[in-house]
């Protein structure tokens, strides 16, 4: 999807954050086949009566890439100084989510704020991946590649909205901007800092299914040239059509600005938040059984048909406790109008403890005895970041040529203690002494459940330790980057960038009564780089070419995740990926109040780890993907703001490696090429799709509504468990009575759509919420 940037009437947007911008070479074919694409909409809008914009002038806009941004009050732009030119005029797919958007749906999280930016998906937890902002961007887990205030933020969390003010959406390869990283992109959280002028407001919530939500944002100028703001909040809810599952949390966000009106800008920033909850456990896949007797009971590979209130997990040992600490100092002198130099320095801990029922069908339970294993998967993880950054920005000519730079250093550290919890007596089935349950109940010590009818109250006795094993991860990174948009004349632009970083990461873990030490190191410097060509045929629109890389060193998260560092893959190189995208953005109707795009790109990542035909870990694999974006945001009348986008991916496993013919029996291992090569990303819907629009039926009533499209996604690369495609409808009413009180209703899944958001575990699908019903308490004092 490309990005837009929409806005209302005299807004405008600068340099928005996106992934690589892409190569210089851009067919002359190709060019005249977008520009033809988009002059109809250009012609039939008014387009061609756009304003020329002279040297320095900003385009009026709202950011869009075909997701999740609507018209808003004001100019958009990018926090993030690596992008050196307005978003119009970047080659990247970039969606901005506005703060006026995440308050409008009725956002309460991330996940929340993202759902309606196609090609983004949630995938579930599992026993290597954490319970947390499990994030699929473009096919690729982006579960790393989330960053506050361009500052990478590690350690799995949950992440809240009360002190956000926008977030970024790039998409496509992101090392060039952000280092080590997924193929498919990464998110930016723009945080709220201190304001030059007096305001209070507040908000107060109640809802279904016990929502209560409070939250004020305060700010106060203090003198010429300093301000404080302060975000604090307090929420708790159930989940709407989900038995037992609930949350608590609350969080405060102080910051204070100094320098607000002179060259030089320090803000000092703190973040705290806490949660309390009991964690969502989803629905186990009809699992197809390949052996035994019950063959022919195979099934369709969907979640099961059974209550929705169904809940496998245990209400007296299940829980999860976060907390997270942040803390900011941000630094800013300008030399003159054209150079300026900034320092971020980022201290932050981040923590969560918990016990999840996963509702395990890995034997077959389910569909040879209607049982469910109540599988425990445990956490008790601390992980401590310190970073550091540098940059130089700017803009000069010469010989008539233009440049807008960045240029910077960074560096980091990120320790992450990993451990596990262990039950007295085991969770184990005691009548097997394994996890097979023919039976339920008592007689299992709870252990297992019934697949139609399980009891989250069951009187499961037990008790819980600290695992003395802990591993301990610590990874250290360095890195130097440039950036530099180059205006050969007002019609052709040249972006381009390059990062060099030096990663090391090194595992340890003690031994045990059943296991010797471990111990595993990787080092690894790469280069990454992006290029993009920008014709603007006018001044309200460009078509670009771009080409980007990206990679993946081995113990990219940290050992918090999926991609953590083991013996078996310290010694591989970066799985590395290459993407080129076409595209062309437009900004139409007078004023340029409604934004337009669309792009074609295709990524590739030929190094990919599987396993070798001698059985062990190698960079041998490949993936390909390809896809399109269209988006649009902004307003068409004075009253009707829009925004919406389409998604279309298509990936595929080229070459999944090899896999033992032998495997679960006594015959020595014969390696053949994986029956999956060919079959589609897992977590990857074919098509996505989503559209918000609110009306303003007077001056103090505006009524809106929204609809998400989410395609078929597979839950595993075997392609026999897979989530169905589903469409979920909400709407909002919002009535001023005064300047300083309104009202805002939100219902959520407007139809009670039963449908499943989460996938990724081969064993569940995540249940998504219920229809439930919101009123807000705008208030300003």
């Amino acid at each position: 999807m490309t990005t837009i940037t929409s806005q209302a009437s005299s807004t405008f947007i600068k340099s928005k954050k996106h992934s690589r911008p892409s190569a210089p070479v851009m067919s002359a074919s190709a060019m005249a086949v977008l520009a033809t694409l988009a002059m109809p909409l250009a012609h039939a809008t008014g387009l061609e009566e756009a304003p020329e914009l002279h040297e320095g002038a900003s385009l009026p806009k709202v950011v869009v890439n075909a997701g999740a941004d609507r018209a808003v009050q004001g100019p958009v732009k990018s926090s993030s100084d690596k992008f050196t030119a307005p978003l119009l005029d970047t080659p990247k797919s970039v969606t901005v989510v506005t703060s006026e958007t995440i308050s409008q749906t009725g956002a309460v999280s991330l996940t929340d704020a993202l759902r309606t930016v196609p090609g983004i998906t949630i995938g579930a937890s599992e026993g290597g991946n954490p319970v947390g902002d499990n994030l699929f961007i473009r096919g690729y887990n982006a579960q790393t590649d989330t960053y506050i205030d361009g500052v990478r933020d590690s350690g799995s969390q949950s992440r809240e909205i009360f002190a956000i003010e926008q977030v970024e959406v790039v998409k496509g390869p992101n090392s060039a901007l952000g280092g080590r990283s997924s193929a498919g992109g990464g998110i930016n959280i723009v945080t709220k800092t201190a304001k030059d002028s007096n305001f209070n407001n507040a908000t107060v919530g109640l809802g279904t299914d016990k929502y209560a939500r409070v939250t004020a944002d305060l700010n106060r100028v203090v003198g010429e040239n300093t301000a404080f703001r302060l975000n604090a909040m307090v929420h708790a809810n159930d989940v709407a059509g989900r038995d037992i599952v609930n949350n608590e949390r609350w969080g405060i966000a102080p910051t204070v600005t100094f320098g607000l009106n002179g060259p030089t800008r320090a803000i000092l920033s703190y973040y705290h938040m806490e949660s309390h909850e009991i964690p969502d456990t989803g629905i186990p896949f009809n699992n197809p059984v390949t052996s035994g007797p019950d063959v022919a009971k195979n099934g369709g590979g969907t979640p099961f048909t059974v209550d929705r209130e169904a809940f496998y997990g245990l209400k007296n040992r299940d829980f999860r406790d976060t907390k997270t600490d942040v803390a900011t100092v941000d630094l800013r002198h300008e030399f003159s109008p054209n150079l300026a130099i900034r320092n971020v320095s980022r201290w932050g801990k981040t923590g969560q403890d918990y016990v999840y029922t996963q509702p395990d069908d890995s034997k077959g339970n389910t569909v040879r005895y209607g049982t469910v294993w109540r599988r425990a998967n445990t956490r008790d993880v601390d992980t401590r970041t310190l970073a550091n950054s540098t940059s130089l920005t700017g803009n000069f000519a010469t010989a008539g040529i233009k440049h807008s730079f960045n240029v910077g250093v960074e560096f980091s550290r990120e320790d992450t203690d990993r451990g596990s919890f262990v039950f007295s007596p085991g969770t184990n089935n005691p009548r097997t002494g394994t996890f097979t349950c023919p039976t339920a109940g008592a007689a299992t010590l709870y252990n297992c459940t019934t697949l139609v009818n399980p009891n989250p109250y069951d009187p499961w006795v037990y008790t819980r330790t600290k695992s003395p094993t802990l591993t301990t991860v610590e990874t250290r990174t360095r890195a130097v980057y440039g950036f530099d948009t180059i205006e050969f004349t007002p019609q052709w632009l040249l972006n381009l960038g390059a990062r060099w970083d030096d990663f090391s990461s090194a595992l340890f873990t003690p031994a045990t009564a059943t296991a010797g030490v471990t111990r595993a190191r990787v080092e690894s410097n790469f280069d990454t780089y992006q290029a993009g060509l920008v014709y603007k045929p006018k001044a309200n629109g460009s078509v670009y070419v771009s080409w980007a890389t990206s990679a993946t060193p081995p113990g990219n998260d940290g050992g918090d995740g999926l991609d953590a560092l083991t013996v078996q893959i310290q010694n591989l190189q970066p799985q590395k990926s290459r993407s080129i995208e076409l595209g062309t953005k437009w900004e139409v109707l007078p004023g340029g109040r409604l934004s337009v795009s669309a792009a074609v790109f295709k990524n590739d990542m030929d190094n990919a780890r599987v396993t070798a035909p001698d059985g062990t870990t190698q960079n041998v694999g490949r993936k390909e993907m390809k896809g399109v974006e269209f988006g649009l945001s902004g307003r068409i009348t004075n009253a009707w703001t829009v925004f919406g986008g389409y998604t279309y991916l298509d990936g595929i496993i080229a070459d999944n490696g090899y896999v033992n013919a032998n495997a679960g029996t006594t015959a020595a291992p014969r390696w053949i090429p994986s029956p999956f090569n060919g079959n589609a990303f897992p977590t990857t819907p074919k098509h996505s799709a989503s559209l918000w629009t609110t009306y303003a039926v007077s001056r103090a009533l505006t009524i809106g509504g929204g609809a998400n499209f989410v395609d078929r996604q597979f839950a595993n690369v075997n392609n026999t468990k897979y989530s169905p495609a589903y469409t979920r409808f909400d709407a909002m009413a919002t009535y001023t009575l005064s300047p300083n009180v309104s009202f805002q209703l939100n219902i959520q899944n407007l139809t009670d759509k039963l449908y499943f958001d989460r996938v990724s575990s081969p064993h569940y699908a995540g249940v998504g919420p219920g229809r439930s019903a919101t009123l807000m308490a705008n208030l300003k004092f």
